[in-house]
């Protein structure tokens, strides 16, 4: 045991640490035993597949596999309260597909691959609620196109998805199921609309999911739970059977956890569609596959350029900005050539351009009028009866009062559309880029019940131009970030080649602690801690449970009085290994024992796990404290 003299003391010099227990965590511990059951946490589309070919597993177990997760973690555990319904039909689904397997009459890569779909797409099994108690009892009499061929392609759609009410908002909360919760911090909003899609894939409740983007709607959720999202040019993919927030902007598509299972789901669900005439658009525009894009040396060579006015420099801003400047930097290094264009006037132009407020009224009830089990008949009555969260009450409201699209206003609304879509398409041609970059929305998931700030979400939406977003990294808050790309009309395939390339040589995704394997479950992590300061002695306990991100603590101090005892802390190390500030009090005056479980943010645990804090016992005789790091054990 070191005994340290120095009364100012560098942390690195704090030592005398032993390992009480250190169990492999996160997914660790070896090959299960073969009755235990098939792994499915954070595995791809092309890893299912594999696995079904080989025999390994079946579609009816991959059911099972995904539904035992959604039982431990939905309502149980981190309560992410994502799905809305369950397919009581997905084990029935899967044996047909299984025997079709069987016979060799294989659909694709996708047959037999359970997926979930956002709950404002219709699904003739299971009630389209859109997230409103005035449409739960709801059953279409047709699935939507996108998800009639899922199916076709074999998919299995296990369930549906929480969704922020009519679409109407970004943290997701309906009067159906409530607040979804984000598996990286279940104290902080998922985004939204799509949120629950979000959080489902990110907890790997199904391979892929569903959702649509009428502003930011897939790719906030994206962003916020580290997955891959895309926002389509205007028609790539069919609205026929999806709820409308706007028709003029929605626009559906896949949240992935990876940029080569989004374009597997894309090449199931995009194209011309007789139901909705602007997917006409698409034809001789669309690649055989899109998997073909994914080229790893596509980044080189590659020219982009950062739009600044839409990093943002606020204060509350800047922990998202320094991942997206990280970011920019490992373009670089994979041989991207960052341009500089200088400030734009696409902010402006972005101005009263949205004609979301406008049509939802129209829309919503021409959708009710060809819904005959819905409830409600139109928005006044929705309205009228109270069938419906508060958190859309005024938004809807204004909606309701719109009596026309016959307007100078919307017709100008219309035109600035095409103006923006210019103006993108001109400042892309003038610096020949293949793509602008910014952050898909400025500041992390807030905490549950604060306002979500910083969307990025208009300029794809208004231009009708496509966007993907994708992992940058993580902020010092230890929440995922986005960066999203935007290109030209139909240029899906040229920003899935950038997308992947980035997601190749950076490999950001990490799965959330509090969804892990139940396969190989991680087990609490302990330290003990000896440390000895002028005959005073620090003895301490600490035991991580990362699935419910709770560190529990036993902590004496022995060779003064009780009373001497002032404060017992853990404290931030900052930058040079030097003294950090206080996180939390563990016991107060007169404590020379104390003992607890403290609840740690996503920053706490990451800081934990990187021996970025440390224990410090305060007394009478030595004020700065007797301190020693958490210098947590690394795993395999």
């Amino acid at each position: 045991m070191r005994t340290n003299t120095s009364s100012a003391r560098p942390l690195g010099c704090w030592l005398c640490l032993t390992f009480a227990s250190l169990v492999a965590g996160c997914g660790g511990g070896g090959v299960p035993p073969d009755d235990i059951g098939f792994e499915v946490m954070e595995r791809s589309i092309a890893e299912l597949a594999s696995s079904l070919d080989a025999g390994e597993v079946t579609s009816r177990e991959l059911v099972e596999a995904y539904l035992d997760r959604i039982e431990a973690y939905d309502q149980r555990g981190p309560a992410l309260n994502a799905i809305v319904y369950v397919n009581p039909n997905a084990a029935d689904i899967a044996d047909k597909l299984d025997a079709e397997r069987a016979a060799g009459q294989l659909r694709g890569v996708l047959h037999g691959i359970p997926v979930v779909v956002k709950d404002n797409y219709d699904t003739a099994d299971m009630p389209t609620s859109a997230g409103a108690i005035g449409l739960a009892t709801s059953f279409p009499t047709d699935d939507a196109f996108q998800v009639r061929q899922l199916r076709a392609a074999g998919a299995i759609v296990i369930g549906k998805t929480n969704m922020h009410e009519l679409a109407r908002g970004i943290t997701t909360v309906s009067s159906l199921t409530g607040q979804t919760r984000n598996p990286y911090d279940p104290t902080r909003n998922p985004g939204g609309s799509s949120g629950g899609t979000g959080a489902a894939v990110a907890a790997s409740f199904a391979a892929v999911g569903m959702g649509s983007d009428t502003c930011g709607s897939i790719r906030i959720p994206s962003a916020h739970h580290a997955l891959v999202g895309l926002r389509g040019t205007r028609g790539l993919a069919s609205g026929d059977g999806i709820i409308p927030l706007s028709t003029t902007q929605d626009i559906g598509g896949p949240l992935a956890r990876s940029v080569h299972d989004l374009a597997i789901a894309l090449d199931a669900t995009v194209g011309f569609d007789p139901a909705d005439e602007v997917t006409g658009r698409t034809e001789g525009r669309l690649p055989s596959s899109f998997t073909d894009a994914l080229d790893a040396e596509a980044l080189r060579g590659a020219r982009v350029a950062v739009l600044e006015e839409l990093v943002g420099d606020e204060p509350a801003e800047q922990p998202v900005r320094s991942v997206i400047e990280a970011a920019v930097e490992e373009m670089t290094a994979q041989g991207a050539e960052v341009v500089e264009i200088g400030e734009t006037d696409l902010t402006g132009l972005l101005q009263d351009a949205s004609v979301i407020g406008l049509e939802f009224k129209f829309d919503f009830d021409n959708y009710l009028s060809e819904t005959p089990a819905a409830y409600v008949r139109s928005l006044s009555e929705l309205i009228e009866l109270g069938l419906y969260h508060q958190v859309v009450d005024a938004g809807i409201r204004r909606s309701e009062r719109v009596e026309s699209l016959d307007t100078d206003e919307y017709r100008e609304r219309l035109a600035k559309r095409d103006v923006v879509q210019a103006a993108v398409e001109a400042l892309l041609d003038e610096h020949a880029l293949t793509a602008l970059i910014y952050p898909t929305i400025r500041q992390t998931a807030r905490p549950i019940g604060e306002a979500q700030r910083g969307s990025n979400c208009a300029l794809s939406a208004i231009s009708g131009l496509p966007a993907i977003t994708f992992p940058a990294g993580y902020a010092d808050d230890g929440l995922p970030v986005g960066l999203e790309m935007i290109g030209r009309e139909f240029g899906e395939f040229d920003l899935i080649r950038l997308a992947y390339a980035f997601e190749r040589a950076t490999r950001h995704r990490q799965s959330p602690y509090s969804t892990p394997s139940l396969i190989t479950p991680p087990r609490p992590v302990s330290i003990d801690i000896e440390q000895v300061f002028e005959q005073t002695g620090l003895k301490a306990q600490f035991t991580l449970d990362r699935e419910r991100r709770e560190l529990a603590f036993a902590v004496s101090i022995h060779g003064v009085l009780d009373n001497q005892v002032l404060f017992t802390h853990i404290h931030r190390i900052v930058s040079g290994g030097a003294h950090g500030p206080v996180l939390h009090l563990l016991g107060g005056r007169g404590q020379s024992r104390v003992s607890g479980r403290l609840p740690l943010s996503a920053r706490d645990l990451n800081d934990l796990l990187a021996g970025n804090l440390y224990v410090d016992v305060h007394t009478n005789k030595n004020l700065l404290g007797l301190a020693a790091p958490l210098s947590w054990p690394v795993e395999d």
